[in-house]
């Protein structure tokens, strides 16, 4: 791979003994949407917990825009341009849209707590600049209608948006996506796969992503990576591992 920004070089993981990652290795290239596919209990949460750094492995490196990691923590990672969402949403729910996507720049605060007490000027220019990357990323997402509501009396389809966009606020190198249309329809679902695609081409994030639907990961992603009990049994083009007939024995079935 000509220029990867992500490289998993034999990557293990276990829990009291039960393997969920096993010698694991593959490479994402930088601009791309890759698709992490395979059955309940795969590995594809640990795995993206391992490269944020939620969980250390056992063994193996992770290595980001080359620089190696045996475990990187996940403030660090977002300091060097991880962005991450999880499977269940993570939102502050008593807060409106905008405040949640404001809670996506935390990290990147450069203010000390003396400059933030007696509101000095970078303080201050800190938070328009904050201000104004919120605003433009819920203007991204379509979310402006939202934008003062709280976010718990939000349909659920918005709330994943919202999620995508604390994420993406921070204009991350990679994005990882833990199941971003879990529980939508097929019309939400085109649509965050439009946003996903647009913030791939907009931004040039790369974007890792958990998906089960395969009809949304052959339309959509670039490169996908197969697992099965935490082995790769798959690796390359949609077309390359829709024909694979490892893939097709431990996943896909019957698909044409």
């Amino acid at each position: 791979m000509a220029d990867p920004i992500l490289k998993l070089e034999n990557v293990s993981l276990s829990f009291k003994g039960i393997k969920a990652l096993n010698a694991l290795s593959f490479e994402v290239a930088r601009g791309e949407i890759c698709a992490l596919i395979g059955p309940n209990g795969a590995g594809k949460s640990s795995l993206l917990n391992v490269i944020n750094g939620v969980y250390r492995a056992d063994r193996g490196d992770v290595v980001l825009d080359g620089h190696r990691f045996v475990r990187i923590r996940p403030g660090r990672a977002a300091r060097l341009g991880i962005g991450r969402t999880f499977q269940h949403n993570a939102l502050f729910g008593r807060l409106s849209v905008l405040d949640n996507v404001l809670a996506g720049l935390t990290r990147l605060s450069r203010t000390t707590l003396v400059e933030h007490a007696f509101g000095l000027k970078r303080e201050r220019a800190e938070a328009r600049d904050f201000r104004r990357r919120a605003e433009e990323t819920i203007a991204f997402l379509n979310l402006v209608p939202y934008r003062d509501r709280i976010v718990s009396t939000l349909p659920y389809g918005v709330q994943k948006r919202v999620d995508l966009a604390r994420a993406l606020v921070a204009r991350p190198r990679l994005l990882l996506l833990d199941e971003p249309m879990a529980g939508m329809n097929q019309d939400e679902k085109r649509e965050m796969s439009r946003f996903i695609r647009d913030a791939n081409a907009t931004y040039g994030t790369t974007v890792v992503l958990i998906e089960h639907d395969i009809g949304v990961v052959m339309g959509l992603s670039h490169h996908v990576v197969v697992l099965d009990y935490g082995r790769k049994v798959g690796d390359g083009s949609p077309e390359e591992v829709r024909h694979n007939p490892d893939v097709i024995a431990a996943y896909l079935g019957t698909v044409h």
